[in-house]
Order: C-alpha cells, then sequence, then structure tokens
C-alpha cells in the first residue's frame, strides 16, 4: 500500500480548488481499503470518489482514501432485463455511454452527470425526470466498524429527493463499493416531457425517439447550459430545487404567475432555483474568481484560483438574497466539507 503525503487535491474535485491532503491512498481492491481503515497512526479517514459533488474548504488533515475500484459485471439478465453490478470508481458518463451501446435502457436521461458510481446512491442523483432510484436494485456498502460488506436494498437506502440514507443516518459509517442496477432490454420506458428533451428531438427531426436519441438530446441540452469542469471549475448544479407546500406555493404564484413549477404530489410543488438566482440578478456575476456561470444561474464556477471559502461565501450570499427576495429556501446540493 502505498500512502504519499501532502499531495494536491486540485486534480480530484471538479471545482478545481487547490487544498492538500495530509496523507493520500488510492484505493483499487476492497482488501486494501479494509486495510486501509485498519491503519494505526493516522488522522481521521476522509473517503473521496469523483469529487463532483463537493466543495473543499481547507486543506484535510485527514488521510484521504480516493476510491478507485472497476469493473461491471452482468449478475443475471431475462429476456426483458439485465442486473448489473458497477464498482464505486467507475466514471457514471462512461457507464451510461457503455449501456447505451449494448442497448440496456434506463440511463439515458442521467447523462453526462459528473462523478463517479460510487456517489450515485448518496446523493440519489438524478436528471430530467428520472432519479437513480427508478433503476437501483440494490448497493454492496463497507461496514467502517467492522469491515463488513452489506447489501442495502432500495428501501434501505431511504432515497429523497438528492437525499439518502448515506447522507443521513449512515452518514460516515458506510463506504459504497458497487451499485447493481436494473435495466431493460427491450420495450424501454421512454421519459421525454422533462425540460426540453421534446424540443430538442423534434429540432433533430426525431419522432420516435430510441434511447440513444434521448441520451443525445440530453447531453446536447446539458452541453448549451452546463461549464466543462475540464474548462470551468464547477460540481454541476450547487443547489437543490426547493419543493413547497400547497400554501408557501399558492403565496409565491400570486406574486409571479409567470414562474415556472412542477407539481411533485398533491399538495407539494417543486421551484426551479436557477429561476429564483436569475430573478435575483446573479446570473453570470462575478465575484473575484469565484461566479455564477453565464448560462446557469443554478451552476457556481471557479474561474480560477477561487478558494473554497471564497465559493462557499457567494452561496451564502445567494441563499440569503433568495430568501428575502421569495421568503423560500434553497439549500446546496453539493457537500461542502467545511
Amino acid at each position: 500500500m502505498n500512502i504519499l503525503q501532502n499531495i494536491s487535491l486540485e486534480p480530484y474535485n471538479t471545482f478545481g480548488i487547490a487544498v492538500n491532503a495530509r496523507f493520500f491512498i488510492q484505493i483499487n481492491h476492497v482488501k486494501e481499503l479494509r486495510e486501509a481503515l485498519e491503519l494505526k497512526g493516522y488522522p481521521e479517514r476522509f473517503i473521496l470518489g469523483g469529487g463532483s459533488n463537493m466543495l473543499l474548504t481547507h486543506n484535510l488533515e485527514a488521510l484521504v482514501l480516493h476510491i478507485d475500484l472497476r469493473g461491471k459485471t452482468i449478475v443475471s439478465e431475462n429476456d426483458t432485463q439485465v442486473f448489473l453490478k458497477v464498482m464505486a470508481g467507475e466514471n457514471w458518463h462512461q457507464l451510461v455511454l457503455w449501456t447505451l451501446e449494448r442497448d440496456y435502457g434506463g440511463l439515458e436521461n442521467m447523462s453526462l452527470i459528473p462523478g463517479n458510481t460510487g456517489t450515485a446512491p448518496i446523493q440519489n442523483i438524478g436528471a430530467y425526470g428520472v432519479e437513480l432510484k427508478d433503476v437501483f436494485e440494490g448497493c454492496e456498502a463497507l461496514d467502517t466498524q467492522d469491515g463488513s460488506l452489506r447489501w442495502f436494498t432500495p428501501e434501505e437506502c431511504e432515497f429523497g429527493y438528492r437525499d439518502s440514507y448515506f447522507k443521513n443516518r449512515g452518514k460516515g459509517r458506510y463506504i459504497l463499493v458497487s451499485v447493481t442496477l436494473k435495466l431493460t432490454k427491450v420495450h424501454h420506458k421512454l421519459n421525454t416531457s422533462y425540460g426540453a428533451i421534446e424540443s430538442e428531438l423534434a429540432r433533430n427531426g426525431v419522432k420516435e425517439p430510441s434511447i440513444k436519441d434521448i441520451a443525445k438530446a440530453v447531453i446536447a441540452i446539458r452541453k448549451s447550459k452546463l461549464p466543462d469542469p475540464e474548462i470551468l471549475g464547477n460540481s454541476g448544479s450547487f443547489f437543490k430545487n426547493p419543493v413547497v407546500d400547497g400554501k408557501t406555493f399558492g403565496q409565491f404564484i400570486k406574486k409571479h404567475p409567470d414562474a415556472p413549477h412542477y407539481r411533485v404530489s398533491k399538495d407539494r410543488f417543486k421551484i426551479p432555483a436557477g429561476w429564483l438566482i436569475e430573478q435575483c440578478g446573479f446570473k453570470g456575476k462575478r465575484y473575484g474568481d469565484a461566479g455564477v456561470h453565464s448560462k446557469q444561474a443554478l451552476v457556481l464556477v471557479n474561474h480560477g484560483k477561487a478558494t473554497g471559502r471564497e465559493i462557499l461565501a457567494l452561496a451564502h450570499k445567494i441563499m440569503d438574497q433568495v430568501r428575502e427576495t421569495f421568503a423560500i429556501a434553497i439549500q446546496p446540493e453539493v457537500n461542502i466539507i467545511e
């Protein structure tokens, strides 16, 4: 096991925040993960995946374990479905492309989401009307207390909107090592109603879309709105879209009748956080090297040398202004390491 010291984490987080890890180990096997957790004389462990959904605000006086477990295995299949086990270190978008090449349906709407597969259940990632829970069969996680592997069912994961058991009661105890997905082989369930997918398909002259057509449309839409982290540091959507009750929504829509919104249940409504932020005048604004993306106000960006604390200060400024203007609270979607 190779234990490195004072390693820059700038290449390991999509915001491109320049902080260091006191100790760093690349984990390629579950056995290495167990051994790293049993090491004596080192500071607390910090689990690092694809680095796509976090904001680092300081150097980590920790033993950073970079989860780089790789591999994809078909566990079982029948005429209509395939059950695919994916190790935690596999890049999510590359996985989506892999499934599309084999005509496995279910992930196409989640194309181009940054990060690795192991973090997908933690966030219950989702896009364009589809969430991980819709194709989730279960996941395997290592218990840091005794080193055992535990299987989690969808119910045990307690999925919510960008939320799960692993972000709450199970936070810090379990390390995701693999995810098993339930995908379709025929009769794919197509979801084209959310966002601009239908208009993008129409623009391409597609009347009877395949899962590849939907993925192509999603990729085009995301590229038109979201910056490439390799060019402009970011973590995708920084804020969750707020979901409010009927009373709050009624008061809001009365004042803002043209505001976009989506009904999620009889008495719950989702309001796009990007719209709220844009109405407050933040879209395209820059404060030093910390800024708000010019094409999508939901995305905070690092123009070069912004620190994590500068990004976080901007986030608080936005949240305060949205609350003051609309009486609606928005919350970060990313994990903030303070």
